[in-house]
């Protein structure tokens, strides 16, 4: 670590070094200099990311390109290059460590406020829209066919056929319910094949939490956790907040009564997003339920496919909780398609009011 802390070009000498923050993936500490500058030093969880050289290859350029066109230094996460200028420093036991500056802020795990909603939506739809221009097409796919929704179903079929822990005979309602929608859920993926829909850099992991907030205005600052940052399609950032954002339960729900989608907060996320994002083409926007709902089917189809495949992929607490997942998604997905029309209109409104 002590390695890892002199290999990057930092203000000062070391005087503190302490655990930071409540992060599941990489080992995260916070250095302070004697100059009184504040970084935070990562270790790279190889298990989660196989190639940390081209995800710091990603993340380097992106917030390099970022910091170019932001007024605030605030705006965009500054990764510290090492001595050699590489944005990652491998040590003698083969562990990649990276560094940027600490910005002071705070980050929420559900929203407090329908404003903090909105911030969240502003925050990733100026993160796109600052990124507009970004050869998309140079960036790694750090996890392949992440948002291939067709083949996140080729791999449920596969493992329907397998059927490894003889699971399957016990769902087939649910397996129904996502196999009589396979055709829809493939639109996506069929429209960026054929260039319908503008390639762009993605999040793709775009929780409220990714979004560091100002401590005295609680408006948003910058987005978090670049690690998944991909080539994708806008609609799957903007369907994955609106599929985690807008619900109104959570993922593991047992009750399916409680889960379904808030249009206010839907009605919300739309117009920040929308605001902060005008480069968005007319067909993306029209296009926006339709990403909504298929990123939530895709989480379903993989929450099922791991039930099936014996819960190999997520961490979970009980013998159905994939299961209970897959369900809690697809009532999410049953509630909008009850609710297609508004989802639509609400678009069109926000559209009208925000170009």
């Amino acid at each position: 670590m002590e390695k890892a802390v002199y290999a990057f070009q930092i203000e000062g000498s070391p005087v503190t070094c302490e655990v930071f923050g409540h992060g599941h993936i990489n080992h995260t500490l916070r250095i302070r200099t004697d100059t009184g500058a504040v970084y935070i030093l990562q270790k790279i969880n190889q298990y989660v990311f196989k190639d940390p050289v081209r995800l710091m290859e990603n993340v380097g350029s992106v917030t390099a390109y970022l910091r170019e066109r932001v007024s605030d230094p605030r705006s965009s996460l500054h990764f510290m290059p090492t001595k050699d200028g590489k944005f990652y420093y491998l040590d003698e036991n083969g562990e990649y460590w990276r560094m940027y500056d600490f910005v002071r802020g705070f980050c929420l795990d559900a929203p407090e406020s329908d404003e903090d909603f909105y911030q969240s939506a502003l925050a990733f739809g100026r993160f796109q829209e600052l990124l507009a221009d970004y050869p998309a097409d140079t960036l790694y796919e750090i996890i392949p066919e992440f948002h291939n929704t067709t083949h996140r179903y080729q791999l449920l079929r596969e493992t329907l056929a397998a059927d490894p822990v003889h699971r399957a005979a016990g769902v087939q309602r649910e397996i129904e319910f996502v196999l009589s929608r396979e055709q829809e859920g493939g639109t996506l993926q069929r429209m960026r094949e054929a260039g319908e829909l503008p390639l762009r850099v993605t999040h793709n992991d775009t929780k409220l939490n990714n979004v560091l907030l100002d401590k005295e205005t609680r408006k948003s600052l910058c987005v978090l956790d670049l690690d998944t940052v991909m080539p994708g399609l806008s609609l799957y950032d903007f369907g994955d907040s609106i599929r985690f954002g807008a619900a109104t339960a959570g993922e593991d729900e047992k009750d399916l009564s409680k889960m379904g989608l808030d249009l206010h907060l839907f009605r919300i996320y739309t117009k920040g997003y929308m605001e902060a994002c005008p480069s968005l083409t007319q067909r993306e926007i029209e296009m926006m339920p339709m990403g909504a709902k298929i990123l939530t089917l895709e989480l379903a189809v993989r929450f099922l496919t791991d039930y099936l495949d014996g819960d190999r992929y997520f961490k979970t607490s009980y013998p159905e909780h994939n299961l209970d997942r897959a369900r809690t998604q697809m009532k999410l997905v049953a509630d909008m398609e009850d609710k297609w029309a508004d989802m639509n209109r609400i678009v069109a409104e926000v559209s009208q009011q925000t170009r």
